[in-house]
């Protein structure tokens, strides 16, 4: 028997999921599900999950563990709509980079003997560099060597976070724990502020006077600093919604953002040449150990010492097809 796992959305992020779990079929058996019929389309093609359904509630109504990997407007509606044919002992988590409301909402609305874990996946560093972006981009290995953060609200069942964990390890990823704040902050920061840099950028110069000049001679600077701006393209609608279900940490790191920006300004303004050049060498600096650092992953090993499990997908298995816990026990 196995253990059935539900994708919502297979974009990269889901369809990979979905690639790197078909290595363990004998254990899971994984069903999918997206809103967009050219996706299911090339999903089929692809083969990203063992089934695709077209109906929502059928492909919860048996699923043992959900996957929301979808845009964050459509996080609110689609938990409303599938929750109530979650089965007992169901346990839901998602990829998005609103945490704390996520556990707001699944609070409400999840049966009681469900349960809500949140995963930040960090990819694998070989895949960072790839223009690729949707199912276009789906991978078996996007997290080897990659690592999730798990973060879940108070009350969560130990077995949910254990499965989070075994999920995690069954990708090629490492575990790693974080308190929702904490999960919240750090995607805010590394995450959503990149992207609306990006936004900003545009909206600076496009709706300036003289952009029709300037654009002549926008070059490989402008190209590389606005790039981020192409994943904007399908849905622009997922960003605003990822930054208004975070505000409180998105206008923290946007003022330090333009503290940042500010300072670099009156350095400019005062003719400190010193200055400036110091502000853009550790820059450079710190982007070149960050990216060293990212590459290896060095951090992962020296500061996250991950014990061995013995008989991981037994156990995997072993957290559904074994006893579950009555509804109604947290």
């Amino acid at each position: 028997m196995t253990v059935q796992v539900t994708i919502f959305g297979l974009g990269q992020i889901g369809a990979s999921l979905g690639l790197a779990l078909a290595e363990h079929k004998d254990l899971i058996k994984t069903v999918g599900f997206d809103r967009h019929a050219e996706v299911v389309r090339e999903a089929r093609k692809k083969s990203v999950v063992a089934q695709i359904l077209t109906d929502p509630l059928a492909a919860v109504r048996d699923a043992d563990l959900v996957l929301f990997c979808i845009p964050a407007d459509e996080l609110r509606e689609t938990l409303e709509l599938v929750a109530p044919a979650f089965k007992p002992g169901t346990v839901l988590m998602d990829t998005a980079p609103a945490k704390a409301r996520m556990a707001e909402w699944t609070k409400e609305l999840l049966p009681e003997g469900c349960y809500y874990v949140g995963l930040s996946p960090v990819l694998n560093p070989a895949c960072l560099a790839e223009s690729k972006s949707g199912l276009e981009a789906a991978r078996a290995d996007l997290f080897r060597g990659g690592m999730f953060f798990i973060s879940n609200p108070s009350g969560t069942s130990g077995e949910a976070i254990r499965l989070a964990s075994d999920l995690t390890r069954l990708v090629g990823a490492v575990a790693l724990y974080a308190d929702m704040a904490e999960a919240d902050g750090l995607m805010a920061a590394v995450h959503v502020l990149p992207q609306l840099a990006a936004a900003s950028l545009l909206t600076a110069t496009v709706d300036q006077p003289g952009w029709r000049e300037a654009r002549q001679l926008a070059g490989r600077p402008y190209l590389e600093a606005t790039a981020l701006a192409d994943h904007l393209t399908d849905k622009p609608e997922s960003l605003s919604a990822a930054a208004m279900l975070n505000r409180e940490n998105v206008a923290r790191v946007l003022d330090v953002y333009i503290a940042a920006l500010r300072g670099l300004r009156d350095a400019i303004q005062a003719g400190d040449a010193a200055e400036v050049t110091s502000r853009l060498e550790r820059a450079v600096k710190n982007r070149q150990v960050w990216w060293k650092q990212r590459q290896s992953g060095d951090w992962a090993a020296a500061d996250h010492k991950t014990p061995e499990i013995p008989s991981l997908g037994e156990r995997f298995k072993q957290m559904f097809i074994g006893e579950r816990k009555k509804p109604g026990e947290r």
